[in-house]
This record gives structure tokens, C-alpha cells and sequence, in this order.
């Protein structure tokens, strides 16, 4: 049976096992329709030019694993941000695991999607948010929509500021042979409130794991969220990562997305303006080898005037790995005074490495300060001879070179503890000691 159908016929006896209101239902039953009318998504759309699904799609996947896996905190320390004591929402195989997490309800909501959808006590805020900000064509969307139970929720109210950090952690134990997730997030920040969210998904056996991944952030007017995707899995795992963004006035959402790991790893980062005065922050850097694949697909959607948005997406590919980038400014008639930046560097180490990139501008207002670029190149030779004329060996010449080149991403990382850790993995993908504190 294909996956397409199997996913299909599994529906309803997923409804059937689910316990949410009548609405949620409804919303469910529509995004299964636009699922079996689009499937998945191939090269033929000019999004997914770049890249296939074929090699994830034509397998067959447990969909719903029915026991509980237990992993000892030692096997998984690792992972956090042990450091310091941050709020954690933690899932093994997509089931909730309580022995790892450290939720709160003092004053604000940090816990599991699932408890929002079946209770009458959040009614009123997943009526009010839940997938209201999606593409709603979008197929891989709809289908996470269709099966949409388990994930983070988190609600900050008005004038508040959480304590500490809030770790989403997703984790496959390899138990599966071929496992299919598809994890819903839904975050919503209060006015003058601000959050910082780190979310990674990790496989620690190298299995074949595919998560299709879906996060809605709605940030209200002078609210902050700084938010940070780590993205260092094992060869054998593959990612689909949707994420949209509203702001409303005078709000600023800054998101972060670290790719270093993964079989085949797709980001789709939308961003809508809501108000004026906006803020939009988004800010990548790949390292990749072997055959890896990355695809960024950004969209700043500029509906609103006198806002900005800064993109920066920085990529190092060596052996035969492959990216892409395809980045779209809009600015509608109305938003004047929009300041809209997009750059997109990458450098190939080896010349079996290909990136293709396509950064877009769509205006229709006139006075505006948008700009957009791409460079796509090599190491300078004669500043590695330079170093190397230094005693510096040519490994560590590149990887000073590789360091310097990626650095300014990490400059406007908020969250110390975590700065160091991404320099430690920088520097582990880099293969060296580079010699000064990472």
C-alpha cells in the first residue's frame, strides 16, 4: 500500500482514538481533503523544484507507536541545555514523556497540545489560534492538520516573562524500523510578553525516522520571541519543518535555524504581518557533508507599513552534499516605508557540493528600501596561504576561514549557553581545534 493511501485509510480510526472538540474535527476532516487531492508534493511545483520526496515517501512507516519507550536521562543529557534549568516539553516516538519534561501552569501555560484540544478550559484559545495562520493548500500542512494530537503548547499572557527557557524536544529511540511523526506546536505570546524557545529533533539510533512538523507562533503587539531550531540528527532521519509566524504591532519574532545533520531536511519559514512597526528576524546557517540535503523556503509576507525584516542564511557544503535556498520578500501597495534585507552566502568546499539559490523580491509599494543577494563561492586561496605562511596548517586555515565566515550568525544568538554549545558542534563539523573558547 502506498503511503499516501495508508495514511488515507488510517483516519479514521485516529479519530476514533482522539478526544477533541467538534471544531477541531472539522478542521481535521477538511485538511484530509486537501491532502488526497494535492499528495505529496514533487518537483513539478516550483517550491519543491530542488527537492524530492521520492526516496522518503516510497517506504512504509508505523504511524502511531502504541507503547512507551523509556530512555535514561544519562542517554539523553546530552541533548539539553543542562547548564541551566529551563522549562521542557520532551517526546519519545511522538509520545509525551512526564519522567523528562518540566511543565508549569503557575501563571502561564507550558504543556502538551493534546490537553489543550480535548479540554474544555482552552476552548477559547484553540478556537481563537489553532490553524488560523496556516497555508491552508499546502499539502504536508493539511496532513499534519489531519492528524494533529500531540506537541507543545505554550501560552504566555499579558505583561509576562518566563523565567527560564522552554526546551521542545522531540526524540526517536529506533525502536521502529521505519517511523512517521508529525508533532503540532502551538505558541502564543500576549501582549508586552516575551519567550525563548529552543526545538530540536533527535534520533539516537540511526534509523529511518521522517517528522513532518508543524508550529504556529502568534506574536501579539509589543511582544518578543526568540526562537532557535537545532537541526543535527543522524544520516538516517529526515525533517519537514513548517513553521508560521503573525505579529501584530510593534512585535519582534526572531527565529534561529542551525542545520547540521539530517538524511533530508525542508524548512519552511512564513512570516505574516499583522500590524505596524514589526520586527522579523531570520537567521540560518547549514554545515553539511556526505549526501545531505537542506531546503530553506522562506516567505516575509510585508501587508502592513513602516515594518522591517532581516534574513541571512549562511551555507558550507563539502562532499556531495545539496542545498537550497528560496527566499521571497512581498510587499503589498500599502506597506510604505517597509526596510527589507535578504543575503544568502555559501561557500563550496568540494566541487561535487551544489547549492542552488533564489531570492526573490515581489513589491508593489514605491517607497521602500528592500535589497536582496547571493553569492555562492570557494575559500580564497591566497588568504589560506597567507595563514599557512603563518605556520598555520591548511586544515585549521580553512576551518579558521569556515569559523570567521559563519560567526556573525551566532552573534545575535540571545541565550549564552547555548552560543557556546552550537560553537562546540561548528567546530566538531569543522573537524578541528580551533584553539580559542568556543
Amino acid at each position: 500500500m502506498e503511503l499516501k493511501e495508508k495514511l488515507l485509510d488510517y483516519h479514521l480510526a485516529f479519530e476514533e482514538q482522539s478526544v477533541v472538540n467538534e471544531n477541531i474535527q472539522n478542521l481535521r476532516g477538511k485538511a484530509l481533503k486537501v491532502f488526497n487531492e494535492k499528495g505529496f508534493p514533487t518537483k513539478r511545483i516550483e517550491a519543491w523544484k530542488y527537492t524530492s520526496l521520492n526516496s522518503l515517501i516510497n517506504k512504509d512507516y508505523v504511524l502511531f507507536p502504541k507503547t512507551d519507550s523509556n530512555i535514561e536521562p544519562k542517554k539523553v543529557k546530552q541533548y539539553f541545555l543542562y547548564d541551566i534549568d529551563t522549562y521542557k516539553i520532551v517526546f519519545i516516538d511522538g509520545i509525551y514523556s512526564p519522567f523528562l519534561s518540566n511543565t508549569s501552569h503557575e501563571g502561564l501555560d507550558i504543556c502538551l497540545l493534546s490537553a489543550a484540544l480535548s479540554q474544555i478550559k482552552y476552548k477559547k484559545v484553540i478556537d481563537k489560534y489553532f490553524d488560523k495562520s496556516v497555508i491552508k493548500d499546502e499539502s504536508l500542512t493539511a496532513l499534519n492538520t489531519a492528524f494533529a494530537k500531540e506537541g507543545a503548547y505554550i501560552f504566555i499572557p499579558k505583561n509576562k516573562v518566563p523565567e527560564k527557557p522552554v526546551e521542545i524536544m522531540h526524540f526517536s529511540t529506533g525502536v521502529q524500523k521505519n517511523l512517521w511523526l508529525q508533532p503540532r506546536n502551538l505558541i502564543v505570546v500576549d501582549k508586552n510578553s516575551q519567550v525563548q524557545i529552543i526545538e530540536r529533533h533527535q534520533s539516537l539510533l540511526n534509523r529511518e525516522v521522517v517528522t513532518n512538523s508543524v508550529t504556529e507562533i502568534y506574536a501579539h503587539e509589543d511582544s518578543l520571541v526568540d526562537y532557535y531550531k537545532i537541526q543535527n540528527d543522524l544520516d538516517a532521519a529526515s525533517l519537514i519543518d513548517n513553521t508560521y509566524i503573525n505579529q501584530e504591532k510593534n512585535s519582534h519574532v526572531s527565529v534561529h535555524t542551525f542545520s547540521f545533520g539530517g538524511n533530508l531536511v525542508r524548512n519552511n519559514l512564513n512570516y505574516f504581518h499583522k500590524g505596524q512597526h514589526i520586527m522579523s528576524t531570520l537567521k540560518g546557517l547549514t554545515i553539511l557533508k556526505d549526501k545531505q540535503h537542506i531546503d530553506h523556503n522562506t516567505l516575509v509576507s510585508h501587508s502592513n507599513p513602516n515594518c522591517e525584516s532581516h534574513q541571512d542564511y549562511k551555507g558550507i557544503f563539502s562532499d556531495r552534499s545539496k542545498g537550497v535556498f528560496n527566499g521571497k520578500i512581498y510587499v503589498d501597495k500599502i506597506a510604505q516605508k517597509t526596510n527589507a534585507f535578504q543575503q544568502s552566502n555559501n561557500i563550496l568546499i568540494d566541487d561535487k557540493a551544489t547549492i542552488n539559490s533564489k531570492p526573490q523580491l515581489e513589491i508593489f509599494a514605491d517607497d521602500v528600501k528592500c535589497s536582496h543577494g547571493c553569492t555562492i563561492g570557494q575559500l580564497d586561496e591566497e588568504i589560506l596561504f597567507y595563514l599557512r605562511s603563518r605556520g598555520i596548517p591548511r586544515k585549521e586555515a580553512k576551518a579558521l576561514l569556515t569559523y570567521a565566515f559563519a560567526n556573525n550568525i551566532l552573534q545575535s544568538v540571545q541565550i549564552n549557553v547555548l552560543k557556546k554549545r552550537i560553537n562546540e558542534q561548528i567546530a566538531e563539523k569543522l573537524g578541528v581545534n580551533l584553539g580559542f573558547d568556543l
